[in-house]
């Protein structure tokens, strides 16, 4: 989540698209935040020793394109021009971007590239603390609709595209009775069962009150089959389901969107909540624009796309995202308007769809915000302490703590932040949340 570059034309598009009024800039229940033109980094200090440094713009590496080059993207012209249901019929409207055979090879290369992704030593991993905050992110966004639940209910969640289980500590912690974990990479899959297996082990031992949570895992494409086929128990009713940094692989084709939907809808219930993390389209096509070529980056990420620039299809948009030199597997841009009016077709109401930034703001107050970010320490402190060297370049990536340190004018507070250089990763992603209606309901 780098120090978040702020697009401000995009932006605030999106707020509008989000917004339930035409003058309202608003998602409804959460306030949008409009961020200054200035790139300023803003600092807020907690009552705690630490203080936390709020997202802010950082150079992109690549100039500014005239207004003339920046694309139609963030309108909803082009969804109510391409398809006024969104069906999956033969209409002349509906057009595929890709042939059945690349929908296979993509999906080969999806479940290659995490069945040969290594287990490496975290510590020694120059995004540690990114990768600690993206789970800060995610902790708190199934706090935040856990906590919506009916009190004490013992909750039945569909983790779909789990990997490896990285979430099975946070299932342990919200009162989860059953969980259905769901990856098409069978190797993942495995390394998923066997954490579980090692956790359910050590309930055994400590001899906890409270048993552990049950669990099923299933290994399947959730773009291609559906689910509930699978399920050990089809009539389960769901409270949650929940899918990190994976949703944006099902916009390869209008049929595999729809898929993805059917599953996290089918067996929900009303009133329970359909939770993700996603990149944010408008901040990715953003940066995209302002450069001349096709890609952007710096010395930890690089995108390159593969679609049209003028003109990126709704489905099918690809791009490659390459992280820390590991390159990845294919990814497809997720559309608001689409997205929003795809799920609706599901029974799913957008209630939230918040920048990363955004939603870091208003979570890392709280109690239960403030705590997680020390004790899974999702900030690196700045300055260092002895004998401890910066994840960054000490020269470059610091330069926002080193101001702030100066206004301060003191050397003693020690800050928590990203490098400059994970800020703006990380400021590529939005958190959603759909909520399931009622059969029958129809968005106004």
């Amino acid at each position: 989540m780098s120090t978040p570059e702020v697009m401000n034309k995009a932006k605030e598009t999106q707020d509008e698209i989000l917004s339930e009024k035409d003058n309202e800039k608003t998602i409804p229940t959460i306030k949008s935040q409009t961020f200054s033109r200035e790139r300023k980094r803003k600092i807020e200090v907690n009552d705690k020793s630490h203080t936390q440094i709020k997202y802010s713009q950082t150079k992109e590496h690549c100039s500014d394109a005239n207004s003339s080059k920046r694309i139609k993207y963030d309108t909803e012209q082009n969804v109510n021009n391409t398809s006024a249901d969104l069906t999956t019929s033969n209409s002349e409207k509906t057009k595929e971007s890709s042939s059945k055979e690349e929908y296979i090879e993509n999906s080969l290369l999806v479940v290659q590239h995490y069945n040969s992704v290594l287990n490496k030593d975290r510590n020694k991993s120059r995004i540690l603390y990114m990768r600690n905050f993206n789970n800060w992110i995610k902790s708190m966004l199934i706090l935040e609709f856990i906590n919506k639940t009916p009190t004490n209910a013992r909750l039945k969640v569909l983790d779909m595209c789990c990997g490896k289980g990285g979430d099975l500590f946070k299932w342990d912690k919200m009162n989860v009775a059953h969980l259905i974990c769901t990856d098409l990479a069978d190797v993942t899959m495995q390394q998923c069962q066997d954490r579980y297996k090692l956790m359910s082990k050590r309930y055994s031992q400590e001899r906890r009150y409270f048993p552990m949570f049950s669990a099923e895992f299933i290994t399947a494409d959730c773009t291609k089959v559906r689910l509930r086929t699978k399920f050990k128990d089809p009539s389960i009713s769901l409270d949650l389901v929940s899918c990190q940094f994976a949703f944006h692989y099902c916009f390869e084709s209008l049929q595999q969107a729809e898929c993805m939907f059917r599953n996290a809808s089918e067996c929900l219930k009303p009133g329970g909540y359909f939770i993700g993390t996603i990149p944010n389209a408008y901040d990715l096509v953003s940066r995209w624009q302002k450069c001349d070529g096709d890609g952007f980056g710096n010395d930890i990420y690089n995108v390159e796309f593969f679609c049209d620039k003028t003109k990126p299809p709704l489905f099918g948009a690809k791009y490659h995202f390459q992280l820390e030199g590991v390159v990845n597997c294919p990814e497809f841009l997720v559309y608001l308007p689409v997205f929003r009016k795809l799920a609706s077709k599901f029974d799913l109401n957008l209630v939230l769809f918040e920048r990363f930034d955004s939603f870091y703001e208003r979570m890392k107050d709280g109690d239960k915000g403030r705590m997680l970010l020390s004790k899974i320490q999702s900030l690196e402190t700045y300055p260092p302490r002895r004998e401890v060297q910066l994840t960054g370049n000490p020269d470059k990536d610091y330069q926002h703590a080193k101001e702030y340190c100066s206004q301060k004018n003191s050397t003693r507070r020690e800050i928590g932040t990203l490098s400059r250089t994970e800020w703006e990763v990380t400021s590529l992603y939005a958190v959603f949340s759909f909520e399931k209606m009622k059969p029958g309901w129809k968005q106004h």
